[in-house]
């Protein structure tokens, strides 16, 4: 997964703030109160002048022939308008697999063809679900995610990017089998006579009735977590949860709609865990510490390299297995991660001796070694920067 760039970034933001608008022209001020956020998220990198580095960024685009100078300030989108068909919005499957040549971001964008067109319309503003292919592995469906807009692709005029809504991505706590029960779990995929459709199972994008995704989603969603470090644990402390309590429960009036719950902190938060205390095998990747209790609760807990509240998504190369230590440490900048997995200590710490006992000798991080699963160098640049540690 290929890491944005100031450049990719700016290009997408354009061509999204044109979406947004229904207007090519747009102001410099318009790229910067609407976008300039979200690009420095993306990059992981705000540096010292980000109004300034965007104003650089603008000039190549005009160079690159992309967008016109109308005056101080003002531009013009050059991209031919998109003119979407008039579809009935729906929730929908995207195939994407680890090795697709279209190098996806499945957290910020899904790139696809002009013969798909038509079907990705509908999924605007929609959930929709990720399913591996089958013929890449044995995944299934493994994450769900929220579609904002759809815009040309600034590096191919012939290919189309659906924008994954901020903070919508979320990976299940367990992927879903394609077959479940000896049927297909997706039961739109099914002739009358029950017997699979070959053609619309390898549509790289398909509509999804709303019973087949929650169906999906409850199968993977995970209701408990056996891997969470104490059962006395609240949730992340930038984003405390109040619990709600109930004299008795309140009756059932229809089927629940498992969108509703894929915004919950809790829900995600579990589903987060879960996934990054698998990878790491429950052990901190600083210390090598695997503490267990005797009902099988980890100690180690799954921290977000790029904070929730930052725009961070909840994704495993968004995340680290750390120690409840080091987790602490980690979240206020005293200990951070290059790219290449080197521990970074922070001089504001005041025992460094006591610290440097903790962690492995040779202050290299344990990291995965599928490259998918490792903290994605965007997110630890941002850690990097946010906290001021230097690589």
């Amino acid at each position: 997964m290929a890491g944005a760039n100031w450049s990719e970034s700016v290009e997408i933001a354009v061509r999204r703030l044109a979406a947004r608008h229904g207007d090519r022209e747009f102001s410099r001020q318009d790229l910067i109160a609407e976008e300039l956020d979200r690009i420095v998220r993306e990059t992981g990198s705000r540096g010292a002048t980000p109004e300034m580095t965007l104003s650089r960024e603008l000039q190549q685009l005009r160079d690159k022939g992309q967008i016109a100078f109308d005056g101080p300030g003002q531009y013009r989108l050059l991209d031919p308008a998109i003119v979407l068909p008039d579809v009935t919005p729906s929730k929908c499957v995207f195939v994407v697999g680890s090795q697709s040549i279209y190098d996806d971001e499945p957290d910020r964008f899904y790139r696809f063809p002009q013969r798909w067109l038509n079907a990705a319309a509908r999924s605007v503003g929609q959930w929709i679900l990720y399913q591996e292919p089958r013929r890449a592995g044995d995944r299934g469906y493994y994450a769900a995610a929220r579609v904002e807009q759809i815009v040309r692709d600034p590096a191919d005029g012939e290919m189309y990017l659906a924008l994954i809504e901020p903070g919508s991505y979320l990976e299940f706590g367990r992927d879903v089998a394609f077959q479940f029960e000896g049927a297909a779990v997706e039961r739109g995929l099914l002739n009358p006579d029950g017997r699979l459709s070959n053609g619309r199972a390898i549509q790289s994008v398909r509509p999804l009735s709303s019973e087949d995704f929650n169906r999906i989603v409850g199968l993977g969603l995970i209701e408990e977590d056996e891997l969470l470090p104490r059962e006395d644990e609240g949730e992340e402390s930038n984003n405390p949860i109040p619990e709600r309590v109930f004299d008795k429960q309140e009756p059932w009036l229809c089927p629940v709609d498992r969108a509703t719950t894929l915004v919950e902190r809790k829900v995600r938060n579990r589903q987060f865990r879960k996934r990054v205390l698998e990878v790491y095998d429950r052990r901190c990747a600083l210390t090598g510490m695997q503490l267990v209790n005797g009902g099988g609760r980890a100690e180690a807990q799954a921290a977000h390299v790029m904070s929730v509240e930052a725009g961070g998504p909840d994704t495993v190369a968004n995340g680290v297995a750390l120690s409840g230590t080091v987790h602490w440490m980690f979240d206020r900048g005293l200990i951070g991660l290059s790219d290449a997995g080197d521990i970074l200590l922070s001089r504001k710490i005041n025992d460094m001796a006591g610290v440097e006992k903790l962690l492995y000798p040779d202050r290299r991080a344990r990291l995965p070694d599928n490259d998918t699963q490792r903290p994605h160098p965007r997110f630890l640049a941002w850690h990097r920067e946010w906290h001021g540690l230097a690589a």
